[in-house]
């Protein structure tokens, strides 16, 4: 590989590059239709480090896009007429492309090769911008971070560019898939541990944006607790929990009341008789044991949800579940907007992306807009999210809890909340009934 210099901030350096593949690509390009398929799928022009090739590049992909015959001929005459053929070196550039023999079998060992050179170089050159961004007095730390984890996300998007796939790949991944499954039946998705939901829609499944709707005080956060648990005591995976309203501790109580079945207020007062402070020990070292995770930043911006997301994926691989309580308090740093409604609807779709991106059921908890303390049926419908914007379109799944002791004090049965399963984007919609014990702000399987 020959050593070629260029020049970024004044300063000379060798960038990462590899004279040959680069040939052998543009080789290909010349003798092979399939190839420049093939490249348009997975090429940019930057990716090639000469200027030179980049040229060259953009002329083939123009003649074949205008069905053109691609040759030494064709494509040396195009360069000529456009004034490029002494930019490029000459026509002792494009003979030299043609002395490489390439074996098309490799086309995309190449590609791969010279898509990694061109990621060093984007490293490089973020290092730089890195460097330099540090020396910047007049800009807030929090937007220059920001802007750089977006350059960072853009480079790391780049390496993870999907091939598109024929109907005859897809069906074979699924063929495998299903005869996988076949081996060891079980729930496709990640079970909630509430048998009713899970049996609605086969556990929570990776890259779905699920929506926890209630009006306040409903319970939709210890819905969301005991769900987690569930989850993390059965999988021994990480779950990631925001708690944009209530602290660290506050959450800390919720759960030891939760396991304990101890009265929470109690809990807090420190009014814990003997024998529970035994089960309080071991219930503290079980869950301490477990890969459960808190972040309770208040005002915290969908761009910092995503980069938090990425450590917990870096340190330990794997992400289960992320919970996010709630909507209508993420603050979203790149657009500032007097419509909150359309705030939030650019929201929605970023989590939907990051959902998708990171292979990761992503529950986000919802306030219902007051409009229901108006009807006489105070059952909640769709048009009920608040400031519902694409929520209602970004969702793949739309629960809402409902408590009728919540509104009628004198109900029999007390205990017994509906789960509404308003949209259900790959499966049917209709309700559940699970058993609420409001003292422990606990939801359990009904014995039935």
């Amino acid at each position: 590989m020959r050593k070629d210099t260029k020049t970024i901030e004044s300063n000379t350096i060798y960038l990462p590059h590899n004279t040959i593949a680069e040939k052998i690509v543009l080789s290909s390009l010349i003798i092979s239709s399939e190839a420049i398929e093939i490249a348009l799928q997975k090429i940019k022009v930057e990716t090639f480090y000469f200027k030179n090739h980049q040229e060259i590049y953009k002329a083939i992909i123009f003649l074949y896009q205008q069905k053109n015959c691609i040759d030494i001929i064709t494509l040396t005459t195009f360069l000529q007429i456009n004034g490029l053929l002494d930019q490029i070196g000459g026509i002792q550039i494009i003979t030299d492309l043609i002395d490489q023999v390439p074996n098309l079998v490799y086309f995309e060992k190449y590609i791969q090769i010279i898509q990694d050179q061109f990621l060093r170089r984007l490293l490089i050159q973020f290092g730089y911008k890195t460097i330099n961004s540090g020396y910047v007095t007049n800009i807030p730390i929090e937007n220059i971070l920001n802007e750089l984890e977006k350059q960072f996300f853009y480079i790391t998007n780049k390496n993870n560019n999907q091939d598109i796939l024929s109907s005859a790949e897809l069906f074979s991944n699924t063929i495998k898939e299903l005869r996988q499954k076949s081996l060891n039946p079980s729930l496709p998705g990640i079970a909630s541990g509430f048998y009713a939901l899970d049996l609605f829609t086969q556990g929570f499944q990776k890259s779905d944006l699920i929506i926890f709707a209630g009006r306040p005080s409903m319970g939709k956060t210890a819905l969301c607790l005991n769900i987690a648990l569930n989850i993390i005591k059965t999988y021994k995976s990480p779950i990631l929990f925001f708690s944009l309203e209530m602290s660290k501790e506050q959450l800390m109580y919720r759960l030891l009341a939760n396991e304990m079945e101890i009265n929470s207020r109690r809990l807090k007062a420190g009014h814990i008789s003997q024998e529970n402070w035994s089960l309080l020990k071991e219930i503290v070292k079980n869950l301490s044991s477990l890969p459960l995770f808190i972040d309770d930043s208040p005002n915290i911006s969908v761009q910092e949800i995503r980069s938090k997301i990425k450590k917990i994926l870096f340190e330990h691989n794997n992400i289960n579940l992320v919970i996010i309580d709630y909507l209508q308090l993420i603050q979203n740093s790149s657009i500032k907007t007097s419509n909150r409604t359309q705030e939030l609807s650019y929201v929605t779709s970023i989590l939907k992306s990051m959902a998708r991106e990171f292979k990761v059921p992503i529950i986000v908890l919802s306030q219902l807009s007051r409009n229901v303390e108006n009807r006489i049926n105070k059952r909640p419908i769709l048009s009920d999210l608040r400031d519902s914007g694409s929520i209602e379109q970004d969702a793949d799944l739309v629960l809402m809890l409902y408590r009728e002791s919540y509104y009628n004090l004198n109900l029999k049965e007390s205990e017994i909340a509906e789960l509404v399963i308003a949209k259900h984007r790959n499966g049917p919609t209709g309700s559940i009934k699970l058993k609420f014990k409001e003292k422990y702000a606990k939801f359990i399987n009904l014995e039935n």
